[in-house]
């Protein structure tokens, strides 16, 4: 169990890190920790993102909600998703949640009669969880006993990955779902940009660990660090739905939401992942593209990052009249 939870801290950090990248705070923003928040009766704002803090939901959230540990408790409306992971989940009769609830490792939610969920409820207990993969063995569902060390690693490489879909679907379902038409529309230049932003970011980690023998490569090696995780996060994710929506409508099923366009996906890349050698090449084309993606989308915020402006062109005045 102690595996899981600093696999889950580590999730929580890569969301706090991925935060400012995708964009600034807002002045509708709240972000708290080890605070109170109250978004009392008549009060609206964009997103609401703590750790560790009390959040009490009266009014409007436009966006998402997104706690790590702490209370949450709603009676107002939240325009999008709401993602706990380890907190105590009050929905009174009056919630309004109108796309995803999402709990991870924590008890039940508290409901009164008559709150709404929109979307998809995703609902882990982190007991069963431990149960299942750790106390019961081969026949409570896997066994480190039974396996091979390398399967176990992609099975809990694959936990971590649902972990991270689940934040990115829930916090960022717009870019995510714009990063990934941009692939379907703009396919081989995505590659290439993928392609060569890749061997530079290698060719640079290399020129800043020979750095960091003069101290100054340290902070130059960790900020490459940093950034390329976030782009690899939110890069493959954006996949994970390319993957999941495309498999959607060949089942003849065009409307998928974010979050299980995500979760499909990455279920079909984790099949494929298992194949020897296959896999492998697969999960390394993925990761290209998903380098080419952030980079010419932005985080998906924008069509092209890479395309120059038109230029402005002088509009002569009209002739004089006689």
């Amino acid at each position: 169990m102690k595996n899981y939870k600093s696999l889950l801290l580590m999730g929580a950090i890569l969301v706090f890190v991925l935060l400012p990248l995708v964009g600034a705070q807002k002045i509708g923003d709240q972000i708290g920790y080890r605070d109170t928040i109250v978004v009392s009766q008549g009060e609206t704002r964009d997103n609401v993102v703590t750790f560790g803090s009390d959040v009490v939901i009266e009014g409007t959230v436009r966006k998402s909600v997104f706690a790590v540990g702490g209370t949450v408790t709603i009676s107002g409306e939240v325009g999008d998703s709401v993602v706990c992971i380890g907190s105590r989940i009050t929905l009174k009769s009056t919630a309004v949640i109108k796309r995803d609830l999402v709990i991870l490792f924590a008890a039940p939610p508290e409901k009164e009669p008559g709150f709404r969920v929109d979307g998809d409820t995703v609902f882990f207990k982190g007991s069963d969880i431990s149960a299942k993969f750790l106390d019961k063995g081969f026949i409570g569902f896997f066994s480190f006993a039974f396996l091979p060390i390398m399967l176990i690693f992609k099975l809990v490489n694959m936990f971590v990955w649902f972990l991270l879909a689940i934040v990115i679907a829930s916090l960022f379902p717009k870019q995510m779902t714009f990063a990934a038409s941009y692939v379907r529309t703009h396919f081989w230049s995505t590659l290439g940009t993928g392609l060569v932003a890749y061997v530079l970011f290698v060719f640079a980690v290399i020129v800043a660990a020979i750095l960091c023998i003069i101290l100054i490569g340290i902070p130059i090696l960790l900020a490459l660090a940093m950034a390329g995780l976030a782009i690899k996060i939110f890069g493959k994710v954006a996949l994970f739905y390319f993957f999941g929506e495309s498999l959607a409508r060949s089942f003849r099923r065009p409307a998928v939401s974010p979050l299980g366009g995500a979760l499909l996906g990455l279920l079909l890349v984790s099949l494929i992942g298992f194949i020897p050698i296959l896999g492998f090449l697969f999960s390394s084309v993925i990761s290209i593209i998903g380098w080419g993606t952030v980079l010419r989308t932005k985080f998906g915020t924008r069509e092209n990052w890479f395309r120059r402006a038109a230029p402005v062109t002088a509009v002569p005045p009209p002739p004089p009249t006689p």
